[in-house]
């Protein structure tokens, strides 16, 4: 089995075509920093679900990500919110290791582009988080540094219209993996085995309830534009917030939450797992191949 076949890209296509002459080898150090920043991302989310859906059974609300590191100061919790911090820096540098060295064969065509563009976007958010699990280990508070720029930006002349599209880009984000859940196709980027082939369920729930998170804050931020008040904006904290407020919201968060749970396993499965296209060994078999497989000899 070819790399194109484990995946799924037809063997004539430009980004096959990538791949033909790249040396693993050549691409291996980036594995490691792959594993810690995939690692770092699923942390944090397994924080923030674990402690908002703590919080929820306690009698109180979900937690935003600054709210959710504060609960964890002292003892044990600082050693995980400097793993926090480590692993955001990591996953930072690997959107941009990925960016620059093109580790997914995109491309510099206006689609390869915009992908990678979209690396390094990540990569910066998740640079943010970090910055915040700097500022909480150092004694500060960082939460409301965000919401003051988005209140610059908003005073300033076409501040709303630059918000606005950044909601409407946040939604498509959201849209994005929601539409990755459907089609599954994270499976032709992880290695087959059989916990990867037998957790597609818990996987595919949490890319959905990460797609909801993001097109939920996409929505503020639209909301933010539209009166150009930089309080109705927010991340996770004010994303379940917002829910809280709907019918049955106390549940739907609550079920946000064990998605998110899902997410944060999505992310320690990538640490381990995910075939990085330039590092990755030829004749390597992916989730997706294995099941097409089956499928075949199913059929045959």
């Amino acid at each position: 089995m070819t790399l194109a076949d484990s995946l799924s890209l037809k063997p004539d296509s430009r980004r096959a075509k990538r791949l033909e002459d790249v040396n693993p080898e050549d691409f291996a150090w980036s594995i490691p920093i792959m594993r810690a920043g995939y690692s770092g991302r699923g942390l944090v989310y397994l924080v923030v679900a674990g402690v908002s859906l703590w919080s929820i059974l306690q009698g109180g609300q979900a937690e935003g990500t600054s709210e959710a590191m504060q609960s964890l100061q002292g003892g044990w919790g600082t050693a995980v919110i400097v793993l926090i911090a480590l692993g955001m820096f990591a996953y930072a540098v690997w959107r941009l290791v990925d960016s620059i060295w093109d580790l997914e064969a995109y491309g510099r065509g206006a689609k390869g582009l915009i992908a990678r563009v979209g690396m390094l976007v990540t990569g910066a958010a998740h640079l943010g988080i970090g910055m915040l699990a700097v500022t909480l280990l150092i004694g500060r508070s960082g939460g409301g540094s965000g919401k003051q720029m988005l209140d610059t930006v908003l005073q300033s002349p076409g501040g709303q219209l630059v918000v606005g599209v950044a909601g409407l880009l946040t939604i498509g984000a959201g849209g994005y993996y929601l539409h990755k859940a459907y089609k599954e196709e994270y499976r032709n980027h992880l290695r087959a085995n059989r916990f990867t082939t037998h957790m597609n369920g818990a996987l595919r729930a949490g890319l959905a309830a990460q797609g909801v998170v993001i097109g939920i804050i996409g929505m503020l931020i639209c909301y933010a534009a539209l009166h150009a008040n930089a309080s109705e904006a927010g991340g996770l904290g004010s994303a379940f917030d917002w829910l809280q407020g709907q019918v049955y919201g106390r549940v739907l968060v609550g079920l946000l939450c064990l998605g998110l749970l899902g997410f944060a396993l999505f992310c320690f499965v990538n640490a381990g797992y995910r075939i990085i296209p330039k590092a990755a060994d030829r004749g390597i078999e992916s989730v997706g191949a294995r099941l097409r497989a089956a499928a075949e000899n199913a059929t045959s």
